[in-house]
């Protein structure tokens, strides 16, 4: 079986969990005998487009190829660029010659690119995986309101009107009906939370097309516990993923500010290894570098990393923080935290809520407070033996191969499914002849 797996950024460039996501379930399809995957990756500036082409390769490992786009409708999910869609994007799907196409993301792509691929390969089965909620929401695909940044539970088009003032609900309407109209070409989507699925399925997606399956780890060795502290205090936690308004990282510092001087000691520490601060908006890297510095010695800013360095960065960890204030779906590093056998603190909604147990293998505070998470922090710290309670009950996370065979069990289902529906047509279009 010919796999064709799309996504819109390649861990080379980007650090992103759905990148690195999709890169694990290539790898996991190429390691499973009779399967080949073959990567295309959306890439823009700063690295420069072709002249003759929007595909490059970069010196990527073999059956990886990256596609320029860069001409994007942010609003729409669309790509401007049609001629570069119907000449060269349809050109290379025909030639690659997939049995199934499979979106880890259409994001740089746009929504036109779902038509393409069914024009280019009309049999085979289209794929989407949904990493957040941004064909429902507006707002970064975050379902925050962008007044007071209360959490969102529906959209609806005078709602959205409400949070973008300048854009009509008319106009929220037809971005609706278009995403819908190509999403249509899709025989099934995958998200690796219940949560997501039912918040899409409530947007209006048949929920017979909604398959449920974990995202695959690849994690390599796992880190050994670190040796704990005086009196056993396990006191050393960890932040990592991006740096943007809505991950938390804001919450987190100010909470780690607020502990009590005689609960944190000077032996307890936030390590905080995320990216992407300089990209995000002025007003939010200055309030943030303001924090670290109020923080002082009990907050070490690392910046970004990358997955390779994790085993290693995690030795160093107790508890890995997940602090996001908005649902979030399914982030990387709660598998990533819980195959190197760290349990987590985490905020009590979404995916979030979903993926980790309260006082089973972490615990949740209330998304947004500072002040409920000051007292899981109190907790950690003046609990030693909770630690080693909860890394007792963790599950390991699915493996890049097993997830993979989830989703070829999908793949043939579908398979099945278009060869039936195309051999019923076959008849019909037989039996009609013969009567004529």
């Amino acid at each position: 079986m010919k796999i064709l797996m799309l996504s819109h950024g390649h861990p080379a460039f980007s650090i992103g969990g759905a990148e690195v996501a999709s890169y694990n379930l290539h790898k996991g399809l190429n390691a499973t005998d009779g399967v080949h995957s073959h990567y295309l990756a959306r890439v823009g500036p700063p690295i420069a487009r072709h002249r003759d082409t929007p595909f490059m390769s970069l010196r990527q490992q073999e059956r990886e190829t990256l596609f320029y786009a860069d001409d994007y409708d942010h609003f729409r999910l669309s790509n401007r660029d049609l001629d570069s869609l119907t000449r060269d994007f349809e050109r290379f799907i025909a030639d690659v010659k997939p049995d199934v196409v499979h979106f880890h993301h259409f994001l740089g792509f746009g929504v036109e690119a779902l038509r393409a691929v069914r024009r280019a390969v009309p049999h085979a089965p289209i794929v989407v995986t949904l990493h957040e909620y941004l064909s429902i929401c507006n707002n970064h695909g975050q379902m925050v309101k962008t007044k007071n940044h209360a959490l969102c539970t529906r959209s609806s088009p005078a709602e959205c009107n409400v949070c973008f003032a300048d854009i009509a609900p008319a106009q929220f309407m037809r971005r609706e009906l278009f995403i819908k109209s190509f999403f249509a070409e899709c025989d099934a989507f995958v998200s690796p939370s219940h949560f997501l699925l039912d918040r899409f399925a409530a947007w209006g997606l048949p929920r017979e097309k909604l398959h449920m399956f974990e995202n695959g780890l690849d994690g390599g060795e796992a880190a050994p516990a670190r040796q704990a502290g005086r009196d056993g205090r396990r006191n050393r936690f960890g932040y990592f993923g991006q740096l943007t308004p809505f991950k938390g990282a804001k919450v987190l510092v100010e909470a780690v500010c607020r502990v009590p001087p005689d609960i944190w000691g000077d032996d307890s520490t936030l390590n905080i290894f995320g990216g992407n601060l300089e990209v995000q908006p002025e007003a939010f890297q200055q309030e943030f570098k303001r924090l670290i510095q109020q923080a002082g010695r009990r907050v070490r800013f690392f910046g970004s990393y990358k997955s390779p360095d994790l085993p290693q960065l995690m030795r160093e960890i107790d508890w890995v923080v997940v602090p996001s204030t908005w649902w979030e779906n399914s982030p990387v590093v709660i598998q990533e935290a819980f195959f190197h056998g760290r349990p987590i603190i985490t905020s009590d909604i979404g995916g979030m809520a979903e993926k980790i147990r309260h006082n089973v293998d972490g615990l949740h505070f209330r998304a947004s407070s500072a002040e409920s998470l000051v007292d899981r922090l109190v907790e950690a710290i003046r609990t030693p033996a909770l630690w080693s309670k909860l890394r007792a009950r963790i599950r390991k996370p699915v493996t890049a191969v097993e997830a993979a065979e989830q989703h070829l069990e999908l793949y043939r289902q579908l398979l099945g499914r278009r060869q039936r529906a195309s051999g019923s047509g076959r008849q019909r279009i037989a039996a009609v002849a013969a009567a004529s």
